[in-house]
């Protein structure tokens, strides 16, 4: 049976394109720096996008985790929201494996972070505190895009606090696409960028991280000390290739999908969605609170629609969910609700 996943855009697959770069891919050791397939995606995508370097690395929670590593040290601090995924879905890594503790604060209702609350959570220079190096913002972030104007207001501020400034750009690109700005536009306020290869724009594993020269030579070093060298990866790197040269545009159709999703879901009854909510390619669903969502969940799947269980229940769209998808999804949830 063929399965309607609405769960993630990870779980888009690799195009025909993709599959036939891969196999003809040229590949070499990328950890002594020869594989020309990787050093063909970081040179081009570091010049795509205004930076000095770029390295390509297994997933976007390694990418996090390195820029973090990379611009603290053992008993810094890092400021994130509550929201992010680098504090919330990624292990714990950047405590855990470089000791550096993060500060989540409030995410406001559009996915920023109030910026008088960042400054009044900044440690005084004192040795009772962790040391504030790195503040982390994401866009999108739980669909959200963040104001080009707050950017810049961050960026200034940044600067001026002595910050440096993270972005984890997993979906940027679908950022890029709803404010219809170039991503380089929205990456230019930061130090350093994750962008995956693997969600929307369908490459089968991979994300970049973008940032100068000395903070990608720190983050080369790290990836190698968490094992994340890999040696004739180019064929890996050829999809995202591809990705990035290719399949960015076509995200404004996820999210006219979502909008279109988002709309049907208010013809079923017992089902509420604020379409108003929906920028990019998330759709939130709140059911009634006695709601049994593990029970619904096994339901579509006997219809061959996936879910990822949760009241409010999150809907993904994706290259691999059509037009006549969400509508074959609506029929299968008013016959299971």
């Amino acid at each position: 049976m063929r399965y309607i996943d609405f769960r993630s855009d990870t779980v888009t697959q690799p195009t025909d394109a993709m599959r036939q770069a891969m196999a003809n891919a040229e590949v070499g050791d990328d950890v002594f720096g020869d594989d020309p397939s990787i050093n063909r995606l970081e040179e081009s995508s570091a010049e795509r996008y205004g930076f000095e370097a770029c390295l390509f690395v297994p997933s976007g929670t390694q990418a996090n985790l390195l820029a973090i590593m990379a611009h603290c040290q053992r008993g810094d601090e890092y400021i994130c929201g509550q929201d992010a995924h680098n504090y919330r879905f990624e292990g714990g890594g950047a405590a855990v494996l470089g000791s550096v503790q993060p500060q989540p604060l409030a995410n406001n209702p559009d996915g920023s972070i109030d910026l008088d609350l960042i400054k009044a959570n900044i440690k005084p220079d004192d040795s009772h505190f962790a040391r504030t190096r790195l503040l982390s913002l994401e866009n999108t972030i739980g669909g959200k895009v963040l104001p080009m104007d707050y950017l810049a207001k961050a960026q200034a501020f940044a600067f001026n606090q002595r910050l440096k400034l993270h972005l984890d750009g997993a979906r940027v690109m679908n950022a890029a696409v709803k404010l219809g700005v170039n991503p380089a536009d929205i990456m230019q306020h930061f130090d350093s960028v994750s962008v995956c290869l693997s969600k929307g724009l369908s490459a089968p594993v991979g994300s970049i991280l973008l940032g100068d020269e000395a903070t990608i030579g720190r983050a080369r070093r790290l990836r190698k000390m968490v094992g994340g060298g890999m040696r004739q990866a180019g064929c890996l790197a050829a999809a995202g290739q591809l990705a990035l040269d290719t399949m960015v545009e076509r995200l404004a159709e996820d999210h006219d999908n979502a909008a279109y999703l988002a709309k049907r879901l208010n013809e079923v009854d017992g089902v509420e969605c604020d379409e108003s909510l929906v920028q990019t390619n998330m759709v939130f669903a709140k059911f009634a609170n006695d709601y049994d969502v593990l029970a619904l969940g096994q339901r579509l799947k006997d219809k061959g629609v996936v879910i990822y269980k949760g009241n409010p229940l999150r809907l993904v769209t994706h290259k691999d969910v059509s037009r006549a998808d969400v509508d074959t999804f609506i029929e299968a949830l008013k016959q299971s609700i």
